[in-house]
């Protein structure tokens, strides 16, 4: 990692200040930004969307799906828990905690939004971030590679079914036009885009090529989710200024979100007898989420002011360090995980 990732959570707080500052100084600004819409599209905001998830996409190799049967039992507890526990998992808990166990604490006009955005958040399985995990666990990168273009070609047909599921099961009124825009908007168009610039690049400029405009794409990712987070936060700004805690409280369901399903997929990667450098990419990109994603769909489905968007941005915020530390954890405890294999 770069230092400006290892700082991402460093620059994500910078920009919570900063978005409030300016949100409360120049609210006519913020105002027109949230005017610039079309069919509940905020033009600006998808703009820096793209930014942030195209350069990711254009690392995904999609014919590595000729390799998800290399390791079978890796892939099979992965999908299993993006698909079949990740989601209903997070909805549970944004039902106790936010429904039930911080509701006294939280604005009640925006309890059924924070849960929507921590749905939205649990529905997408990490796409970029994901690579690095695996990098610092020593994971198998073939494995990686074949996991993530799956869960992608998953992504377009399941994300929003599933997201639609879980905001009926949570009492929200599905906007299906909206939220299929958004699946339209933030997974199919970057994907197609991202696959003709990469083949264009491998075509004109090899694996060379590819390597450098990833080193020039990376940055002006990581640049547009910073600015995103800027106008959410001007939005946001005197809600947070009301109830500070807000930001802790949408954090804990999240926390043990990660915990809960990064453990469940690295100890059923050991009793299948997979080997752990797949085990620990497994873990890892069962419990992480294509964070992008979520916080585009929240803005489109519930606006730039809204409850869920703030939730999705309470990924961003502790997705470095989390990560990290279940980075530590699978390290650490490879001795005690082939030790099982061995048994």
């Amino acid at each position: 990692m770069s230092l400006f990732e290892r700082c991402l959570t460093v620059w994500v707080g910078l920009c919570i200040v900063v978005g409030i500052a300016l949100g409360q100084f120049m609210p006519a600004a913020f105002q027109t930004v949230s005017a610039m819409e079309i069919a509940r599209v905020n033009l600006p905001v998808a703009i820096l969307i793209w930014l942030m998830i195209i350069p990711m996409l254009v690392k995904i190799d999609f014919a590595a799906l000729s390799q998800v049967t290399q390791h079978w039992r890796g892939i099979g507890v992965t999908l299993f828990i993006n698909w079949a526990v990740k989601p209903f998992s997070m909805a549970l808990l944004g039902w106790l905690f936010i429904g039930w166990l911080f509701r006294s604490w939280l604005p009640a006009d925006q309890i059924d939004s924070y849960i929507a955005g921590l749905i939205i958040l649990a529905a997408a399985p990490c796409t970029a971030m994901v690579f690095v995990w695996s990098n610092l666990t020593n994971g198998e990168p073939h494995f990686t590679l074949s996991q993530v273009a799956l869960n992608d070609v998953i992504m377009i047909v399941a994300f929003a079914p599933i997201v639609a599921l879980l905001l009926g099961l949570s009492a929200i009124t599905v906007p299906w036009e909206t939220l299929l825009l958004s699946v339209v908007l933030y997974i199919v168009v970057p994907v197609i885009v991202a696959q003709v610039i990469r083949r264009a690049v491998l075509a004109s400029g090899g694996e060379a090529g590819l390597k450098a405009l990833l080193g020039t794409l990376q940055p002006v990712s990581l640049v547009a989710l910073l600015a995103t987070l800027v106008l959410l936060f001007g939005f946001q700004g005197k809600q947070i200024m009301a109830q500070p805690i807000v930001i802790v409280l949408l954090a804990v369901p999240i926390l043990i979100q990660v915990y809960f399903n990064s453990g469940l997929a690295y100890i059923l990667n050991r009793v299948s007898g997979e080997k752990h450098c797949v085990a620990g990419p497994s873990a890892l990109i069962g419990a992480s989420n294509f964070f992008e994603l979520a916080v585009a769909a929240a803005i489109s489905i519930f606006g730039l002011n809204s409850g869920a968007a703030l939730a999705t941005v309470v990924g961003v915020l502790i997705e470095v360090p989390v990560m990290l530390s279940v980075v530590k954890i699978v390290n650490a405890s490879k001795d005690w995980y082939e030790r099982g294999l061995k048994a």
